[in-house]
């Protein structure tokens, strides 16, 4: 009898997705991921750029009366132009593009609900936390109550995209996503059991290799035997991989742990399951990282955080 560990085979279809952007550097290189998740999954590519209010407010006096409103109208058009201007691409696909203002969290919640986003992509420089795109306490709003997965390309991950030359027209053709190996991280809570059909759906879909780590601390005493068959119990028999799952067990810090893991293995995508928030939003930045933070700020590839 399945063990209530077992999950049923579930193939995860990507068709909406959302890429977030300040215009940084560390934005631009999610970018990548984002059109090429988009392009072969044959969805619509959301791209959304949020002005804060604040930020029209500080801008620099003129000589020129000014309105607030014809504030924003400006700094939307700017934003419009350097969107089409960064993402060329966007002509060839189906497309949607935002400029909004306000705080960020408020309107990327907005637009994963309208539009019923199925991944959310964002980039983070790793030096404040999730970075400047999504700081502090609207950090923890973006893993821990975004209603998608959330894919967050961090200041080292250099995962593998791959374009190819088409001899007809020779031209580069746009970059396509390549996983040839996925980590999946659980520790058996209810929160990252619910990542598994995401880790096994996407090993399904690019036919990668999967690994399943656990990560214990070295302080517990935990049978390994044990450990090793629950991991196995994640993957349905029924699943269409090309390869059996890796049960990996490891000793120490999780966060650490799993960085090393998928440095080793050479891993193009980290899976993670995250808790939702349970403490006020407000006082969220003053909360020590979570592991799922420490992956994402030090990890070779990117994460995938999927929130139960």
């Amino acid at each position: 009898m399945p063990t209530i560990e077992q999950k049923t085979r579930t193939r995860i279809s990507l068709r909406n997705l959302l890429f977030a952007t300040d215009f940084s550097v560390a934005a631009h290189a999610a970018l990548p991921y984002a059109l090429a998740i988009s392009r072969h999954y044959e969805g619509t590519l959301h791209a959304v750029h949020v002005i804060p209010e604040m930020d029209i407010l500080l801008r620099p006096q003129t000589t020129t009366p000014i309105t607030f409103e014809s504030a924003f109208d400006d700094e939307s058009r700017a934003a419009i132009e350097t969107m089409r201007d960064l993402i060329p691409e966007l002509k060839n696909m189906p497309h949607k593009v935002y400029v909004c203002r306000g705080k960020v969290w408020d309107v990327l919640s907005e637009i994963i609900t309208e539009q019923r986003v199925d991944l959310l992509v964002l980039g983070t420089h790793g030096r404040t936390g999730i970075g400047k795109l999504v700081m502090g306490s609207v950090a923890e709003q973006v893993l821990r109550q975004a209603s998608c997965p959330v894919l967050t390309v961090g200041p080292k991950a250099s995962g593998r995209l791959k374009e190819e030359f088409d001899p007809t027209t020779k031209d580069i053709r746009p970059a396509d996503i390549e996983l040839k190996q996925i980590i999946y991280a659980v520790d058996f809570s209810p929160e990252s059991l619910a990542a598994a059909p995401f880790a096994v759906s996407l090993a399904e879909e690019f036919q990668a290799r999967l690994g399943l780590l656990h990560v214990i601390d070295q302080h517990l005493p935990t049978p390994t035997k044990l450990v090793l068959q629950r991991l196995e119990n994640l993957v349905p028999e029924e699943a269409a991989l090309w390869c059996a799952p890796e049960a990996i067990v490891k000793f120490g810090t999780p966060g650490e742990k799993i960085v090393q893991v998928a440095s080793e293995c050479k891993a193009d995508l980290i899976v993670l399951g995250v808790r939702a928030a349970k403490v006020h939003l407000g006082t969220a930045s003053h909360l020590p990282w979570s592991t799922a933070h420490a992956v994402i700020a030090n990890a070779s590839c990117p994460v995938l955080t999927i929130r139960k």
